[in-house]
């Protein structure tokens, strides 16, 4: 499983980090990165989580 970011989108608002930290990372300038070009075993539940929560809907699952 990969999931992507719409930086165009993205506001920075962290809930995606809040519920998968391990695969989201809010950088100092607030720039949302994804950890490694794989979701990690176990870590799916949270991602499609983080996706379903995301206000702008700036996450996609691929």
């Amino acid at each position: 499983m990969k999931v992507t970011v719409d930086l165009d989108q993205c506001e920075a608002n962290g809930i995606c980090v809040g519920i998968a930290p391990d695969v989201f990372d809010l950088d100092d300038d607030d720039v949302l990165h994804i950890i490694g070009a794989e979701v990690p075993t176990g870590s799916e539940s949270d991602v499609e989580t983080a996706v379903a929560q995301c206000p702008k809907a700036a996450l996609k699952i691929v």
